[in-house]
C-alpha cells in the first residue's frame, strides 16, 4: 500500500479522492437535498443521481485497486486524472457561464483541479 515515500507520492491523491468521493456519492444517491437545498422527488432526477453515485463508487473502487495492486495503478492514475480534471473543468465552465456556486462547490472545484493536476504530475514523472 503506502510503504515507501515513492508509494506515498504516487498514491496519496488516490486515497484522498476515495475519502472525498465516496461520501459525496452517497449524498448524491441518498440525500441530494443536503447539497442541492431543494427536495429532489422526480423519479428521473433520483434515477440520474443514483446512476451518478454508481459511477463515483465505481471509480473509487478502481482507485483503491490501484493503491493496493500494482497491476491497476496506471489505470487508477489515468482515470483519476480524467475524473478530477473533467469535473473541475466542467465546474470552471459553469463558474464562467453561470456565476459562483456555493462555497462547498467552489472548494470542490479547487480540490478537483488540484488532485487532477497532481495526478498528471505523477503520471509525467512516472515515465522518467
Amino acid at each position: 500500500m503506502l510503504k515507501t515515500k515513492d508509494d506515498i507520492r504516487t498514491k496519496i491523491h488516490l486515497l484522498i479522492s476515495v475519502f472525498v468521493v465516496i461520501p459525496v456519492a452517497l449524498v448524491y444517491g441518498f440525500y441530494p437535498e443536503v447539497l442541492f437545498q431543494v427536495p429532489v422527488t422526480e423519479i428521473n432526477q433520483l434515477n440520474s443521481l443514483k446512476a451518478l453515485m454508481g459511477v463515483y463508487l465505481g471509480f473509487s473502487y478502481l482507485w483503491l485497486s490501484g493503491v493496493f495492486s500494482p497491476r491497476f495503478l496506471k489505470a487508477a492514475l489515468m482515470s483519476n486524472v480524467v475524473f478530477m480534471l473533467g469535473l473541475g473543468s466542467g465546474r470552471l465552465i459553469s463558474l464562467i457561464l453561470d456565476g459562483f456556486p456555493s462555497p462547498l462547490f467552489t472548494v470542490g472545484t479547487a480540490g478537483e483541479l488540484i488532485l487532477g493536476f497532481y495526478g498528471l504530475s505523477v503520471l509525467y514523472n512516472e515515465k522518467k
